[in-house]
């Protein structure tokens, strides 16, 4: 099927923005969550901490956003996913509020062990995360089952097979090599030393997750390559997925730890486009009946309705964009732990 620029397809990337740039921002700090247990003493934990402090909790914006739109835009896919993965999502949000609680309480009291325990917390919430979203995507990838109305006929353990673990771990493998980049950029010192070390780390975990992920994706599900057999030129961002990836260690080598955050955010991006282009037009398949598969036409709302949430979002996300860009601005630099730090 041909892409074509309707308000469906237009609302079906914008989407898939907002869920970029969540996977950007939040990824880093997940990441930086799931190496946090590697970081021994309070001083060095703490830094961690506080070098997503300012922005943690406006990057889950994004993630809110995003939901929100889907819900305004595919009213039939919010349902059909949120009660299909409403274990799952109980799950994951129980665990984006023990992480919150965990950076909160962490500081508030001297004893070592409760600072242990709200590490752990943190580590454990931020992994836990990662890999419920990632269980998500190898979901839609696979395909759930679906009634003739729409309606997951499934239960949670269908939701679990070792493809969908495997996008899972590969999930971690990701934001923990974005993670350990941040860290090089935001750190100092011994501290700043040591991530570096685990940098080509990181990357060589992810690398490996990514091409185990990718073979098993063209044996088992080829439907996801189609768009890239019948129009070749898209091929180009497997390229600039791989070119960024290598460009990495490049940039880390000769200390421009900025731009191996973007080669990294660039990374991400092109890995969810890849997955957006290989979904188009489905948003949820449904197996074993596609013909139940949700789409972009049969799961959208009105065309009045997506016409006047597009004008609202193109009035509304210059503002979000310089929001965002001016925290990042401010709190820019290296950690300086103050008397008002977590």
């Amino acid at each position: 099927m041909e892409i074509t620029f309707d308000l469906n397809t237009i609302w079906f990337f914008l989407i898939g923005i907002l869920l970029i740039g969540y996977a950007i921002l939040d990824g880093f700090d997940l990441g930086v969550g799931a190496l946090h247990l590697l970081v021994k003493g309070d001083t060095e934990r703490r830094i961690m901490i506080n070098s997503i402090g300012p922005v943690w909790d406006g990057n889950e914006v994004w993630l809110v956003t995003g939901g929100g739109a889907l819900f305004a835009a595919f009213p039939h896919v919010y349902a059909t996913v949120f009660s299909g993965f409403y274990s799952a999502f109980m799950l994951l949000l129980f665990m984006l509020i023990f992480r919150a609680v965990a950076i909160e309480f962490r500081s508030k009291q001297p004893m070592q062990w409760w600072r242990n325990f709200w590490d752990t917390a943190f580590s454990v919430s931020s992994i836990l995360i990662a890999f419920i979203m990632g269980i998500a995507l190898g979901n839609i990838v696979t395909g759930i089952p679906l009634g003739p109305d729409k309606e997951f006929i499934g239960t949670f353990w269908d939701l679990i097979n070792p493809y969908t673990v495997l996008v899972g771990i590969t999930t971690v493998a990701l934001f923990m090599m974005h993670g350990a980049i941040y860290g090089v950029m935001k750190t100092e010192g011994e501290l700043h030393q040591k991530i570096r070390g685990w940098v080509n780390n990181t990357i060589i975990f992810f690398v490996i997750c990514y091409i185990t992920t990718t073979i098993a994706t063209l044996i088992y599900f080829p439907h996801m390559t189609e768009h890239f057999k019948n129009v070749p030129v898209l091929f180009i961002i497997v390229v600039l997925n791989m070119l960024a990836i290598a460009n990495i260690p490049r940039e880390i080598y000769h200390g421009r730890d900025f731009f191996a955050f973007l080669s990294s955010s660039v990374s991400v991006a092109a890995l969810l486009l890849i997955f957006a282009l290989g979904l188009f037009p489905t948003i949820v398949y449904s197996s074993p009946n596609p013909e139940y598969s949700l789409t972009i036409y049969n799961a959208a709302s009105s065309q009045k309705t997506l016409n006047i949430m597009l004008i609202i979002a193109l009035i509304g996300m210059p503002f979000v964009l310089a929001y965002t860009i001016s925290i990042y601005w401010i709190f820019r630099g290296k950690v300086k732990l103050t008397k008002m730090s977590y």
